[in-house]
This record gives structure tokens, sequence and C-alpha cells, in this order.
């Protein structure tokens, strides 16, 4: 995550994609693998940047299928067929696209998954006696890894997963909301409010992590602002890889609620507090205790609360904690 350089500021998360993934016909064989929830949910909250490396390395369409062969840690990407090695054409052609995406400030990254280019877990990798395991990593998909460490990578496949679905786009979020306040101009005052603001979604994600940046930002003083702006982006990014269960959701319910008692009638805490048991027991999703949460929050002006951004962590529309 960069933390000196400023950037051209966008208004919504910019995301690179697989090309194919839009419907755009440009696989192997001139399909196209169009994700619906991608093109028509996601789609209006987001700016996409679409990639096909095959094609932008200069392989044409049709083409020959390909496949990784050799060992994981250092794959060959060979025609199947022909037996064609496209290895070093590939690396090139990443090493390329992988500065001009740095240049473009991605918050986050949709790979096709099996893709001997673009897969980032589990692609078939095959040994010389034409055996496949699941051990390979397409050769774009790796190169972005290993040169991008900290933007949020999933693939299409994990995605039909609704609590990796909501994760990830958390984190999309999130990583946007960093950017723009790196575009903005960091101070060690600007950090501290981001972690204010991020607090009980680092709750439900963390503990130890919560912890952790909260000694950090309170020893802020002892850092420059880029020191200070490295350490916790690293740890904050880390932070929200660790899966939010519903154990730790209904610990942070519990937390808001505690500021709501002094206003809420009896009715009103039995109430709230009966739908947060209702989500523990998973009987309704995050969703319902949460919207009544947030209505409180504004019928009583807690602007602690309305501030932070467990409340609201990307777009309503998504509806990404109605199953979650």
């Amino acid at each position: 995550m960069q933390s000196g350089e400023k950037h051209e500021t966008h208004t919504l998360p910019r995301l690179g994609i697989s090309q194919c993934l839009l419907g755009e016909q440009v696989r192997y064989d001139g399909g196209h693998k169009c994700d619906r929830f991608l093109t028509t949910t996601l789609s209006p909250c987001v700016e996409w940047v679409p990639v096909c490396p095959e094609v932008e390395a200069g392989l044409g369409i049709p083409r020959e299928a390909m496949r990784l062969v050799g060992l994981s840690d250092e794959p060959r990407l060979v025609t199947i067929k022909t037996k064609k090695d496209h290895t070093i054409l590939m690396q090139r052609f990443s090493q390329k696209k992988i500065r001009e995406l740095t240049s473009l400030q991605l918050d986050g990254f949709i790979f096709k998954k099996n893709s001997p280019s673009c897969g980032i877990q589990r692609v078939r990798l095959y040994n010389q006696k034409g055996i496949p395991s699941s051990n390979g990593v397409g050769l774009f998909a790796q190169a972005f890894q290993y040169a991008l460490p900290t933007i949020p990578i999933e693939d299409e496949g994990r995605l039909q997963d609704a609590g990796i679905r909501e994760n990830f786009i958390e984190r999309v979020f999130c990583f946007f909301r960093w950017n723009t306040l790196v575009q903005q101009g960091l101070n060690r005052g600007a950090i501290v409010q981001f972690h204010t603001h991020h607090k009980y979604l680092l709750l439900a994600h963390s503990r130890p992590h919560y912890q952790e940046l909260g000694h950090l930002v309170a020893s802020a003083k002892l850092y420059t602002p880029k020191e200070l702006a490295l350490a916790y982006s690293t740890m904050f990014m880390e932070a929200l890889k660790v899966k939010a269960t519903v154990r730790k959701h209904v610990n942070v319910l519990q937390h808001l609620l505690g500021y709501l008692k002094k206003q809420l009638r009896r009715i009103e805490k039995q109430e709230l507090q009966e739908v947060i048991d209702d989500y523990h027991r998973q009987l309704t999703p995050l969703a319902v205790p949460l919207t009544l949460m947030s209505h409180y929050v504004r019928v009583f002006d807690i602007a602690y609360l309305a501030d932070q951004v467990y409340l609201h962590p990307h777009p309503k529309e998504l509806m990404l904690r109605n199953h979650v």
C-alpha cells in the first residue's frame, strides 16, 4: 500500500479484472466467462480495469490452449498440443503490465479461477509424466501478488461464497478509503481519525490486530507520518483478512448497544437484544441487527457511532450483509 506518492483521485474503487469475466470474448476458444454478479450488481459501484494477459501478451483469439508444467516454484506455461513454451513472453508482459497497474492505484483485483495465467490458487500443474496436481498459480497472478501483496484479490469462483464475497468487497472499500486518504495528503491526525472510524470493523475481524493498531496510533508522535502510514496500512489490511465470525459480530453489536443504553427505553433495549440474540442463533442475517442499530444511531444522533465504518462498510445496494 503506497504511503507517500500522490495519484490521480478516483471516486469509485478501481478494480482490475480478468477481461473474460466481463463478457469479453477473449478466451482461448473465442468465448467468455461472464459473471452476472460482477457485471450487473457490483459494476455500478466500482471502476473496472480489464486485463487479459494472454491476449495483451500477443497471443491471438482463438489460440492453442495452454497449461502449467514443471515445479510449483518454477512453472512453465506451455501449449498443450505443440508444446510451445510461452513462459518468458508471459513473464515479460507481466512485469510491464504490473508497472502500468501500479500507476493506476488499484483497490483490488478479481482473477479468473483455474487459469494458467490468472488463477490465484489450485491451478492444475502437470509434472513430467503429465500427471496433474493442484499446486499451481497462474504466471501473471503470481507476479501480481509478489509485486502488490497488500491489494485485495480473489477469483470469481471463491466469490460465489457469501462470506468470502462480503469480506473481499469490504477489504476493497477499506483499501479505497485508505488510498483516498493517501491522495489527500497524510498526517498523523488523519491516520488517527481513520483508525477511530474503523475501530469496530477491526474488532469484528481480529482483537489482537485491533489492540496492536490501537497501541500504534496511541504512540503516533514517535513516527514520521510516512513511517506511521506504512506500519498502520500493512497491519490494517492483515487484520481484515482474518475472518469475521458470528461470535465476533455479536461482541461488536453488544459494544454498540452499550452506547445506546441510556437513550433507549426498556422495551427498545429488549427488542434490540432479542434481534442480536436471533443473529447469534443464526435465525436472521447480520443486516437485521445492524439496520435497527443504525436506526437508533440516527434517531439519537450519536456522532461517534454514526462515523463507524462497521455500520456501512460498503454500498447498501450490494446487500452483502443480507447473506452473512
